[in-house]
């Protein structure tokens, strides 16, 4: 038995897919505990996950566009989270005595936690920001988070002379997509496993029954828009769905007081069980945000998008959908209902976006999931403890 701790960000998108890899642990006879905010990984993890806490305090909400975005990203959330988290979680690595972490590219205070005590870790990328490099066109960009990230080494007492990126674990980065979305080979290190399916819990109170027979279903879910800027968004996106015709139900996963009024074939709910619906082949299409874990889920089930995309790594994720002919893209802030009605009919109607989508989720799915992930977490285990013992470790 080997015991694992995963470091998460408290993000949604993050927390789901682990929880997938963390299950899979789970079952193979391992231990596994959660580090993290509590309030927020609780609710998504239930009552028998392990959780400890390392505190909880308020950020910046995130928002613009660009750059603005990643230094919204960086400044507000990133380096102040790492800066809270590092002190408790050294506690809980002394206390806990894990074999491995698992530690979320967003939560950098893991790898300098593990560094300290000499503990192997993987990196765990659930978005394509920090293996795509969208900003390699910019050295001056690139050299700023570098500064953050050495900010954070120094401020945490490492020698310099072993300084190494806190992102990219040197003996594993496990990421939860495939060369289909990343444009690229993935290095050695790099275990793209693909889309991470975990079961999730039934959603009893979704209204199952209000999706109409012989109706063509658009899901749109577009994670966590910043106030008028979203219900200015959605409210194009009603009157797009209402312009593709009658036979197209929307199915609306967004804070209700966001979203205008609706027709009467709509579904609204704040949270949908995404996996649920696709599993069931209640879905037809997809509209979102392009964010990593919604696009690699659709395609998983053969499911076309259209992606507007608002920040991070989602205009790159979304630009790799469109080349592989998977999907449309279209601008987040400028689109017009016509114009969006246009792209989500064609995804409807074309059966070459269809085919791509049906493809490209083979692909996807061929990087083996969250039982490749375990085999890969397993093998830098037996590395650990090998060098433990004084030989040598073998990479996984």
């Amino acid at each position: 038995m080997t015991r694992f701790l995963l470091v998460m960000p408290p993000l949604t998108g993050h927390v789901n897919p682990a929880a997938g890899i963390a299950a899979e642990l789970t079952a193979r006879g391992h231990q596994v505990a959660w580090t993290g905010t509590e309030s927020v990984l609780r609710p998504l993890l239930g009552p028998r996950a392990e959780v400890l806490g390392t505190g909880t305090r308020a950020f910046r909400a995130q928002g613009g566009h660009g750059l603005a975005a990643l230094r919204s990203l960086w400044e507000g959330f990133i380096v102040p989270y790492a800066r809270f988290t590092t002190k408790p979680l050294d506690a809980i690595v002394r206390d806990y005595r894990p074999d491995v972490l698992l530690v979320d590219q967003h939560t950098p205070a893991g790898a300098l936690v593990a560094h300290r005590h000499g503990l192997p870790w993987a990196s765990f990328a659930p978005g394509a920001m920090e293996l795509g490099r969208p900003y390699r066109a910019l050295p001056q960009v690139e050299a700023w988070m570098t500064g953050l990230l050495r900010g954070l080494w120094e401020r945490a007492k490492l020698p310099e002379r072993e300084y190494l990126d806190p992102r990219f674990s040197p003996a594993l980065v496990l990421a939860t997509t495939g060369p289909a979305l990343t444009g690229r080979a993935a290095p050695p290190e790099h275990a793209l496993v693909g889309p991470v399916l975990a079961a999730r819990p039934h959603d009893e109170t979704f209204p199952w029954e209000r999706l109409r027979p012989g109706r063509r279903r658009v899901l749109v879910t577009m994670g966590t828009l910043a106030g008028e800027l979203g219900a200015d968004f959605l409210a194009r996106t009603v009157r797009a769905l209402e312009l593709c015709g009658e036979d197209v139900q929307p199915v609306f996963a967004a804070p209700r007081e966001l979203l205008p009024e609706l027709p009467a074939s709509a579904v609204a709910v704040d949270r949908a069980p995404v996996l649920e619906l696709m599993a069931r082949g209640e879905l037809d299409a997809v509209l979102c945000h392009g964010g990593m874990n919604t696009v690699g889920e659709a395609l998983a089930h053969g499911l076309p998008l259209v992606t507007a995309p608002i920040r991070h790594d989602q205009p790159f994720v979304a630009a790799q959908l469109t080349a592989a002919g998977a999907g449309l893209r279209v601008p987040f802030a400028r689109v017009t209902p016509e114009r969006l009605a246009d792209a989500l009919r064609s995804v409807l109607d074309s059966t070459d976006h269809r085919e791509r989508a049906v493809q490209v989720g083979r692909e996807l799915l061929a990087g083996g999931g969250a039982r490749a992930a375990a085999d890969r977490l397993e093998a830098l285990g037996r590395a650990g403890l090998t060098a433990a013992a004084g030989s040598v470790p073998t990479p996984p």
